[in-house]
């Protein structure tokens, strides 16, 4: 019978040359490493994020969820696929009798104007994304006209404001209404061409909002 050992490899981490073989990897107790998916794409430079708001100054959402409008997009041309990961925001300036409305949505074809987003690499100093993005107020993201036949819905949250706004920080520690969706909730993988989107609306006040979506860039010949 063939007995197979795997190295321990402790004190100098492995980096063996693309497409070379090497010896599996144990800890000093026998235990086999393995690395799940994300952790290998994050290590190889294939994550990215893109992200509307800085510091305090957060983005203004649209006044309703409007059918071609979003606040934010990524999108993939045909040979690059991407598969988000993880969608989070957070809203301020919530005002008395205010409906929240957030959306993540996705569509086979581009995103068509808004302002450009140079997607962030999640791994510092890693290479720019193939993948493009935008973010903008206002709904000012055009994207293609929302089909039950064609459009996937990622994540939806809706909610109803009834306090006023000095009651609602009061019983938030942060002062912020917060959501965000996990891996869990956003099961989609966009062979390009594909767009995934957010819409972000309220109706009445225009909260401002900080949200961040990531996700994995990866050429559609490794699917």
């Amino acid at each position: 019978m063939t007995q197979q050992y795997a190295y321990v490899n402790d004190d100098t981490l492995q980096a063996a040359a693309d497409g070379s073989a090497v010896g599996l990897q144990a800890s000093t107790r026998g235990e086999l490493r393995q690395v799940d998916f994300f952790t290998h794409m994050l290590l190889n430079g294939r994550f990215y994020q893109v992200r509307a708001g800085t510091i305090a100054t957060g983005v203004a959402m649209d006044s309703t969820l409007t059918d071609a409008a979003a606040e934010m997009s990524v999108d993939a041309a045909a040979g690059t696929t991407i598969i988000p990961i993880r969608f989070g925001i957070a809203f301020d300036e919530i005002a008395t009798a205010l409906t929240v409305r957030v959306a993540v949505k996705a569509v086979g074809v581009v995103s068509s104007a808004g302002t450009a987003f140079t997607p962030l690499p999640l791994l510092q100093g890693g290479t720019a994304a193939t993948s493009t993005a935008r973010v903008a107020n206002n709904g000012g993201v055009t994207v293609t006209a929302e089909l039950a036949t064609t459009t996937r819905r990622l994540f939806q949250y809706n909610s109803v404001y009834t306090q006023t706004p000095a009651t609602d920080l009061a019983n938030s520690a942060s002062g912020f209404a917060t959501v965000a969706a996990a891996a869990a909730d956003l099961r989609y993988v966009g062979k390009g061409a594909a767009c995934v989107y957010v819409q972000a609306a309220a109706t009445t006040a225009f909260p401002l909002y900080f949200a961040e979506l990531d996700y994995i860039e990866i050429p559609t010949t490794n699917l």
